[in-house]
């Protein structure tokens, strides 16, 4: 697969910064502050003719001055300027350039194709890798690069995301901040004109420092080098995609009317099967999923035990659970019988284990404990709260951190409301326990986990 010069784009030592400008509120400036903040140790280079320095850093006029070839440059000029800076780049020897611009489909000015086909064009000839053009940039964590125009920085963590929207990426990026979550890379493709999701699969595939995939998918043009990519990728860890423009009338709105592959949503869902990749088909869902995969344990099996402090939302689970394909685990004799000092009076002795409203956290804890030493019937343990004037969230939150602290298997949380529970889902998402807003939310994260073990 062509992963050539990636690592220069993922793990250089050093980063130009083409455009780089003292002036507040604009993308060069910003860049500069997203690079010098992100504590990256090699040398940031600013290029601009216009100033001496840019944020306390000593700037070159041109990208001949600099004393080293880059690694990496950041090229935010606007899109006129491009091609001549990509040859520019590639006769100096970097071999990996982030453009943001965009607008780079207007034609060249000299009759023979647009803005893209010359940078192309530049690029190919040195083999330089571009990624973009229109792209917010990229984020690993890990070593502290923060190459991009982002308006939040993301932290180091296990899930990478890959998406072709920047409203996307930095509305990911704003919800993992609140929630503490964390990304060993941040990658947002832009147009994709040379730097794709194959290459990017490709990479990510063998990275150790990866846990899990998620891709946010607007279209693919490079389809084989995609399917390959994804297959090799899927074998070694979890890849999850969301694909947006599934009716004509949103490729339509979006103006990729002239690229009619990109509408064919039955291929794609079929391609991505094929894959062993899983499609999400809503964007709650695609947050579920940051939510499992940065923090779960891993999956041995699909039997699920639920513990909730009502029924209602009990059976919501159950549903979601049965109907999806998993399996509700069955509570041996020996486990139900510990559960009786806990449980609410009339249990059924199975499963899902019904506390009283105003349980108090003590019976969270050993309740907990009891599935969790059920070894050979529960791979999963869920639980669920909804708030009551008797019983405090935030108690009963440390009962279940405290009864997870050690254990092997996924310990999943849904504590339900908004005002009272906010403190008990922040401690949670502290002690690396997945916490979801809701038991349809939960339900599909556990339902993600089960159906990634068997493809």
């Amino acid at each position: 697969m062509p992963i050539r010069h990636l690592k220069n784009l993922f793990d250089p030592h050093s980063v130009a910064v083409v455009g780089a400008s003292p002036r507040e509120g604009t993308l060069g400036a910003l860049v500069m502050h997203n690079l010098l903040g992100g504590g990256f140790e090699g040398p940031i280079l600013p290029v601009t003719p216009r100033h001496e320095s840019v944020a306390g850093v000593l700037s070159y006029p041109d990208i001949d001055s600099l004393p080293l070839t880059p690694d990496l440059a950041l090229v935010c000029t606007p899109a006129p300027t491009i091609p001549a800076i990509i040859r520019d780049l590639g006769n100096r020897g970097t071999r990996a350039a982030i453009v943001l611009a965009n607008g780079l489909h207007k034609p060249d000015g000299d009759g023979r194709g647009t803005l893209r086909d010359a940078m192309l064009t530049e690029a190919g000839a040195n083999g330089l890798r571009v990624l973009g053009p229109h792209s917010l940039g990229v984020m690993v964590p890990r070593i502290g690069l923060n190459a991009s125009g982002a308006h939040v920085s993301a932290a180091p963590g296990g899930v990478a995301f890959v998406s072709q929207s920047a409203a996307i990426s930095s509305s990911v990026l704003d919800w993992a901040k609140t929630r503490g979550i964390g990304f060993s890379h941040f990658i947002a493709l832009g147009d994709a004109a040379d730097i794709g999701f194959g290459d990017v699969l490709d990479y990510l595939g063998s990275d150790p420092h990866t846990r899990a995939v998620l891709l946010f998918i607007e279209g693919i043009d490079q389809r084989r080098t995609f399917m390959s990519a994804g297959r090799g990728a899927s074998r070694n860890k979890p890849v999850i995609v969301f694909k947006a423009g599934r009716v004509p009338e949103s490729l339509r709105a979006a103006g990729f009317h002239g690229r009619p592959m990109w509408g064919a949503d039955d291929v794609y869902g079929a391609a991505f099967r094929r894959a062993g990749m899983l499609r999400v088909f809503r964007f709650a869902e695609l947050f579920a999923a940051v939510e499992t995969l940065s923090r779960a344990k891993p999956l041995r099996g699909d039997r699920l035990a639920v513990v909730a402090n009502g029924i209602g939302a009990a059976m919501m689970v159950t549903d979601g659970i049965v109907l999806g394909g998993a399996r509700l685990a069955e509570i041996g004799a020996d486990t139900a019988a510990s559960l009786e000092g806990s449980a609410a009076d009339g249990w059924t002795r199975t499963n899902p284990v019904i506390l009283a409203p105003d349980a108090p956290a003590a019976a969270y804890a050993d309740t907990v404990k009891a599935l969790l030493a059920a070894k050979d019937a529960v791979d999963a343990v869920m639980v669920l709260y909804a708030p009551t004037a008797l019983s405090s969230p935030d108690d009963s939150a440390r009962a279940v951190i405290e009864a997870a602290h050690k254990a092997r298997r996924p310990v999943m949380t849904c504590w339900m409301g908004d005002h009272a529970v906010g403190p008990a889902r922040r401690a949670f998402a502290e002690a690396d326990i997945p916490t979801y807003d809701t038991p349809t939310l939960a339900v599909d994260a556990f339902l993600h986990m089960v159906r990634f073990r068997h493809n």
